[in-house]
């Protein structure tokens, strides 16, 4: 904001672009996913998110950073339908609950990184180093390529379409098709309210404190990790909750304890479990010729929702002059009503096996 000149409310768009364009990179490499494999478009995502982070350290103006964090926007939406569709697939179905709080919850511990890395090294290396650090995530590609190997599920499935001619070519139309669009809808319902709760907690809590507390970067940063390690620890907790009594009561359940504690140390344990059934329940949802689309498509729509809360949070809080805490608890509160009864309306999951059948095709 201070080395362009522009006000807080631009500096909030870029956040909004970012987000926006998550759906795009999304549904692309959801549909490698299900043609080619989740592993290469696993390896693809990350190194083009963490490139693209490297070189918007090097803006030069506003607009070229805005330019290259909506490039990372691609590649960030694209590294998540492989990854959970990978991790989904794999993992045995007496604790893919667990494994699925673990998986979504270490969102969190990168969040953790992140904010001590702003409170130990902000003032020296400023906000370019910072985006300079992104480049860190490409070294798990070496991990990748050597040990992770395709889910046999996909195989089995990819061979069967092959073998049966009955190629799904064009994912994302069948999960628009009759008899599966109403879950698609509702699924769409249910992560777009997650989205806007989470972003209307975290999206502008940094600058909360910084604009109304006047906290410096250390004071700052030592909340959002605690709220983050804490979030981590609920939402593989809720995971083994829902292995025992199922997917939609275990986001439920911490969902009403966001609302009853609506800000960052409180929700963090209740907003962990809320996230921590999404790779789960999605993977659940659909079948494995369009697991990775459909999830894809699921998730990151709720994105567009969430890029959507920084800027109207913004407007509010400078606009009306009513700071950031007010407009953020009631995008919370509100988001989180409305998070329940999606779940309340969807189907419950688990104990449902993956398996390689052709359902669509």
């Amino acid at each position: 904001m201070l080395e362009f000149g522009v006000p807080i409310t631009a500096v909030a768009i870029v956040f909004t672009v970012t987000l926006w364009m998550r759906l795009l990179g999304a549904v692309a490499n959801g549909w490698l996913a299900d043609r080619v494999g989740r592993k290469a478009p696993l390896m693809i995502s990350i190194a083009w998110y963490s490139v693209c982070n490297f070189i918007a350290g090097f803006s030069p103006t506003f607009w070229f950073l805005l330019l290259f964090r909506a490039l990372l926007g691609i590649g960030m939406g694209a590294e998540w339908p492989a990854g959970a569709a990978l991790a989904m697939e794999t993992w045995p179905i007496c604790s893919r609950g667990f494994m699925s709080g673990v998986l979504q919850g270490s969102w969190g511990l990168g969040f953790l990184l992140s904010s001590a890395a702003y409170g130990l090294l902000y003032d020296s290396i400023g906000w370019r180093g910072l985006l300079w650090i992104g480049i860190l995530p490409a070294l798990a590609i070496i991990y990748v390529r050597i040990f992770v190997k395709e889910p046999a599920v996909w195989v089995e499935n990819r061979r069967r379409q092959r073998a049966e001619k009955r190629e799904v070519r064009v994912p994302l139309l069948h999960i628009f098709k009759r008899g599966m669009i109403g879950n698609t809808l509702s699924a769409c319902w249910w992560m777009g309210s997650g989205f806007v709760v989470y972003y209307s907690i975290n999206a502008l809590f940094a600058t909360h404190l910084q604009q109304d507390l006047h906290l410096s970067p250390g004071l700052i940063a030592t909340p959002i990790a605690i709220a983050n390690l804490i979030g981590f620890i609920a939402s593989s907790s809720w995971g083994w909750v829902a292995d025992r009594i199922g997917r939609r009561w275990a986001m439920i359940l911490p969902a009403i304890v966001v609302i009853a504690g609506a800000f960052m140390i409180q929700g963090a344990a209740g907003s962990g479990g809320m996230y921590g059934q999404m790779p789960s329940y999605l993977a659940e949802r659909f079948p494995t010729e369009v697991r990775a689309t459909a999830s894809a498509f699921c998730y990151h729509q709720g994105a567009i929702w969430g890029g959507l809360v920084a800027p109207l949070l913004a407007y509010f809080a400078t606009s009306w002059q009513l700071g950031f805490a007010i407009p953020m608890l009631v995008g919370t509160v509100v988001a989180a009503v409305s998070f329940i009864v999606s779940l309340l309306l969807g189907p419950e999951t688990k104990g449902k096996a993956l398996v390689s059948d052709l359902v669509v095709a």
